[in-house]
């Protein structure tokens, strides 16, 4: 089922989303949801939170093709190396784009939608994608990693935009 993507400043996007405790055909259909939704909205990536939901879930699919799609549960960072620097979008925050540095290649530690230990080693897209997703479930957005006359000034578009 596709679902509406909150935009800010909806407050579940500045919330730190749970940890999943139920691997169970509920959190299934959260993450074929999230799948569907991010398809249906031409997304790469999409969190829980961003669909109001206060989960530890997100799915990450760079190459947009369908069945392509990573599921992540309960995701911990456990590593980084390098520094790049890449102009990021979200889904959440329509129109507003920003240079963002990130660490250039991540090990992400997590589960599976069963539950079963999950572990990805990423550089490139990859890598920043499961950065601005796993930034989500602390209740980050992209922008608020922008040098702060950046940040203002998407502030002030999104403002904007939330008044048209």
């Amino acid at each position: 089922m596709t679902h509406p993507v909150c935009r800010a400043p909806h407050p579940a996007l500045r919330a730190a989303a749970q940890p999943v405790d139920a691997f169970a055909d509920d959190l299934r259909r959260l993450a074929r949801d999230l799948i569907e939704t991010m398809h249906a909205h031409d997304g790469i990536g999409l969190a829980a939170p961003q669909v109001g939901r206060s989960a530890q879930v997100f799915v990450a699919n760079p190459s947009r093709r369908r069945g392509g799609e990573l599921v992540v549960v309960n995701p911990v960072l456990r590593g980084a190396r390098g520094r790049t620097s890449v102009v990021e979008g979200c889904l959440s925050l329509p129109d507003v784009w920003g240079r963002v540095r990130r660490a250039a290649a991540v090990r992400l530690e997590g589960r599976d939608v069963d539950g079963q230990p999950l572990v990805v080693e990423a550089e490139g897209l990859l890598a920043i994608m499961l950065q601005h997703e796993f930034d989500h479930l602390q209740g980050r957005l992209f922008i608020d990693r922008l040098p702060w006359l950046t940040r203002l000034r998407a502030q002030a578009r999104l403002r904007a935009a939330a008044c048209a």
